[in-house]
């Protein structure tokens, strides 16, 4: 009798455990956690390689984020002190701290890798193997959204154009050099594909801040494909070496 009611008592606990697995299982299959449906993904522009930036030729103007307020007297000053110190001025962060965004999208040399998956586009960067998620599972910005260095990204397709809304960029994140953001800094991007050339990518982008930009600042960034590249890694910790001064403050040397 007592191993009868063993063998009940076991299967109760073997069935309750399926259940949860079993609900595990299916909550991974809602909206906002995909599971594996790659053949959707063949309809989707083919954007397979690794991308490097199109340097902009030497002389030419390009659009500067037009400041405003606290931030505009900021960026002046740290102008002023980058002249009257030989370019040598205190940093907050250290050398190996990555750009974030938007400085990410607009690093030369150093090439990016978009990563196609159910409900998300991840872009990888070779530069501090930095990394993106762009979430393209319909689900929206949270509420309670925790900023980082690279925000929250969402994405959908318009035909063979990805458009990206981001928000929740630290506000410690450079916009440019010397230039500071608020907390609502906003970024929308196109990228596409040319039409004349499969081998080019486009990203257009439009960086807005209430707080701290007179009006928003556009950037188009072309980047080259090379279809049998990889990225390497990039540690940059392994060999910091950022030059500390008697006051422990970073410094960088900025060009005058």
């Amino acid at each position: 009798m007592i191993g009868r009611i063993r063998l009940s008592l076991a299967a109760i606990i073997g069935a309750f455990i399926l259940s949860l697995v079993s609900a595990g299982v299916a909550a991974e299959g809602n909206a906002a956690h995909p599971k594996g449906q790659y053949s959707v993904l063949d309809v989707l522009p083919d954007w397979g390689g690794v991308w490097i930036l199109n340097r902009t030729p030497p002389g030419t103007e390009t659009e500067r984020p037009a400041l405003k307020g606290r931030y505009l007297k900021d960026y002046e000053a740290w102008q002023q002190a980058v002249r009257e110190n030989a370019g040598v001025v205190p940093r907050g962060g250290s050398n190996c701290r990555p750009p974030g965004m938007p400085g990410m999208m607009g690093t030369a040399q150093y090439p990016l890798e978009f990563l196609f998956t159910p409900g998300r586009i991840t872009i990888l960067h070779e530069a501090w193997m930095q990394w993106r998620n762009i979430w393209t599972d319909g689900r929206p910005h949270p509420d309670d959204l925790d900023p980082g260095f690279f925000g929250h990204s969402i994405g959908r397709w318009e035909g063979e154009t990805l458009v990206v809304d981001t928000i929740g960029i630290k506000d410690s994140v450079d916009l440019g050099m010397g230039m500071q953001h608020s907390g609502k800094l906003h970024i929308v991007e196109r990228m596409y594909l040319t039409a004349d050339d499969p081998d080019t990518l486009v990203v257009e982008m439009v960086v807005d801040d209430a707080e701290a930009l007179a009006q928003p600042w556009n950037r188009r960034f072309t980047y080259a494909r090379q279809r049998d590249g990889e990225l390497y890694e990039f540690v940059c910790a392994e060999n910091d070496r950022n030059p500390v001064d008697e006051s422990g403050l970073t410094r960088q040397i900025y060009e005058k």
